[in-house]
């Protein structure tokens, strides 16, 4: 591990594990969720509203910033934690998967990809090398190697060859992260939705000794099936003295159940892209408010959440607002998921803390066929 970057697994229920991760800018508690702060801002959310949440961390995304401001810019004004008021870690992704999906025009070679901005049509270069150093110059205390990610469903063909390209570009990015006292890099197995793919691509980045170990290349258009039987095929490859992190993912559901599988760190926009169109995630399962069942109902999203977005408005005003396309409403609605991803999370370390995941699980998946 770097030099003040360590793990420590504090108690298993089966496969499952909560742990601490800490860096010098503090404790990550595992299973965590890291809300998604794309462009140095988790959207419509106040930074310390966040963190009193009970994120400790969150994620943000190397190709925005270097589109806009540009990380230059960020690191002459203190970094991305002075930049966002963020004092506590900062994941972010190597751009990869945003240079495929986003990007208008792109060139695709061993020695990385040239792109045209979906801002503006510039073109840029973006290898192994510049994504290290844009990730370094952010000053991210989790730092991702730069990979391909292929949508599924794939041909073997495919998945293997961008599986071999990313370990090409893993060593790269293994050789530009230089050495960051307190900072971690992660490398990222990829292989599609073929388990000897994906066996192979562990190996070689457990031989090449990261600090951390993520499953990319899931969630993006395959069943929950295949995703499960992936994370099963990987996390038998992968120390079991370092943090596991699934990228992009998910549902509550999706992380209880890999959670179950030894998974350790998860990130996903859904909860705040949810708010942001009406949709509300609660103990009672998810809840659409621009229904109009929800127009004359007074009653609160849950009187018994912590959290004030879900326990002092009620339906019918979130509704309204929702329907009136307010601001207020997609802050509320943003505030009120990420508030339940969070207790979500700290359910799951209680749990396995008590060796109670499995009814942990059955009882949350009650309640979520419980609307009221």
């Amino acid at each position: 591990m770097s030099e003040g970057f360590s793990f420590q697994v504090q108690a298993m229920d089966a496969a499952a594990r909560t742990g601490d991760i800490v860096t010098p800018r503090g404790k990550i508690r595992t299973p965590a969720f890291m809300p998604v702060g794309t462009a140095g801002t988790v959207k419509a959310m106040y930074a310390d509203q966040v963190h009193a949440l009970g994120s400790d961390v969150v994620l943000a995304n190397t190709y925005h910033l270097m589109l806009r401001p540009g990380a230059e810019r960020v690191a002459e004004l203190g970094g991305l934690h002075t930049f966002m008021q963020w004092p506590h870690p900062i994941l972010t992704d190597s751009g990869g998967f945003q240079v495929m999906s986003l990007a208008k025009l792109r060139k695709l070679d061993q020695s990385g990809v040239t792109f045209q901005s979906h801002i503006d049509g510039s073109t840029h270069v973006l290898t192994p090398e510049r994504s290290m150093e844009i990730q370094r110059m952010l000053g991210a205390d989790i730092q991702m190697q730069f990979d391909e990610c292929v949508k599924l469903p794939c041909s073997d063909a495919e998945a293997e060859r961008a599986m071999r390209l990313s370990l090409c570009w893993a060593e790269r990015s293994k050789a530009a992260f230089v050495e960051q006292p307190g900072r971690a890099l992660f490398g990222i197995v990829q292989g599609g939705a073929d388990a000897a793919l994906r066996v192979e691509s562990a190996r070689a980045l457990t031989d090449m000794d990261f600090d951390g170990y993520a499953i990319g290349g899931l969630a993006v258009g395959e069943p929950q099936s295949v995703m499960l039987a992936m994370i099963d095929t990987v996390i038998p490859h992968v120390p079991q003295s370092k943090p596991r992190y699934l990228m992009g993912v998910g549902t509550p559901d999706d992380m209880i159940e890999a959670v179950s599988r030894g998974i350790d760190m998860f990130d996903c926009v859904m909860p705040t892209r949810a708010g942001r169109h009406g949709l509300a995630y609660t103990r009672y399962g998810r809840i659409n408010l621009r229904n109009a069942k929800h127009a004359d109902d007074g009653a609160p999203l849950d009187p018994e959440s912590s959290c004030p977005a879900a326990r002092d408005y009620s339906r019918a005003y979130l509704h309204h607002l929702v329907r009136s396309g307010e601001i207020l409403g997609m802050m509320l609605l943003s505030w009120n998921n990420l508030a339940y991803y969070q207790e979500l999370m700290a359910g799951l370390r209680d749990a396995i803390a008590a060796r109670r995941l499995s009814h942990y699980g059955r009882k949350l998946r009650a309640g979520w066929s419980s609307e009221r």
